[in-house]
């Protein structure tokens, strides 16, 4: 065998995740957000261990600028640390995405899963149920939960999970309908598999790739409505987060504009490394990207 064929062969025996990865690792500004993003999580892991310090704690007087008395940031209207609340602040939000999304992606692909193997009246029942939850204002929709219920941190996440799951119902509900009619799994059906094996062990596998690249933006979306939520003052008072620093501080944009700036540029850096890492995911788990 040739050099060249052999490079050939071996080019067509990878396996689609080292191809995903190469195709993956290849995308640099998917790399780079996967670094940002590490370290972010990193800093809300171990950051108060290596930063300690009280969130809540009135630390020096209101509205001191980022480096004075050396409080790199400065402090809020209350005199209380900036960049304490910073780190503390990141576990917060990153737990709210990260819980807010897999209860996205269970809600959509149950829902979807179920509408594109069973079609019928099924089908009919359960997509005029997501079309009820998709013409809703999501928003409007998440502060009516989080008012009735109470703003707490499982209220906020369960009120995310419960306006955002539609879109991942649609896309499984369509990958579920184009995997059922493939030949593998007609061969399957006819082997006598169960419809529940079918489901979860045979069409679910090969319909993840834009489950997963959806369930990755969708992280970044639950930050981005948690902030929101708080802004308007729909938080828990008790838990920092990104949020809730800017909705405590809104009040004093004008006078103390930093206090605003810091976390809000924490989530911007935040959701656009996970929008670039949803990016390289998409063109790594694409059959036809992969192929350009």
């Amino acid at each position: 065998m040739s050099s060249d064929a052999e490079k050939e062969f071996i080019e067509k025996a990878r396996s689609p995740f080292s191809e995903a990865f190469e195709m993956f690792r290849k995308n640099h500004a998917a790399v780079a957000g996967l670094v940002v993003l590490i370290f972010i999580v990193l800093a809300g892991i171990f950051g108060p261990y290596v930063y300690p310090g009280d969130p809540f704690e009135m630390v020096w007087a209101p509205f001191s600028p980022p480096g004075d008395e050396g409080y790199f940031l400065g402090t809020d209207y209350l005199g209380r640390d900036l960049a304490s609340m910073l780190i503390h602040g990141a576990r917060v939000s990153i737990a709210i995405g990260l819980s807010a999304a897999f209860l996205t992606v269970f809600i959509g692909i149950t829902i979807g899963a179920l509408a594109g193997f069973y079609r019928g009246w099924v089908e009919e029942v359960l997509m005029r149920i997501t079309e009820f939850f998709q013409v809703l204002p999501t928003l409007l929709f998440s502060m009516v939960i989080v008012a009735l219920f109470g703003a707490t941190l499982p209220m906020i996440t369960l009120a995310i999970g419960l306006v955002s799951w539609p879109a991942v119902a649609r896309i499984t509900r369509s990958e579920f309908l184009r995997i059922r009619e493939l030949e593998y799994v007609m061969a399957a059906r006819a082997c006598g598999v169960s419809n529940g094996k079918l489901i979860f062990k045979v069409i679910l596998p090969n319909a993840l790739p834009p489950i997963i690249v959806q369930a990755a933006l969708m992280v970044g979306s639950a930050i981005l409505f948690e902030a929101g939520l708080s802004f308007l003052g729909l938080t828990d008072p008790n838990i920092v987060s990104w949020g809730q620093i800017i909705g405590s501080n809104r009040e004093y944009i004008l006078d103390a504009s930093y206090t605003v700036t810091v976390p809000g540029l924490a989530i911007f850096v935040t959701v656009l490394a996970i929008s670039l890492v949803g990016d390289g995911l998409n063109d790594a788990l694409n059959p036809k990207l992969r192929q350009r």
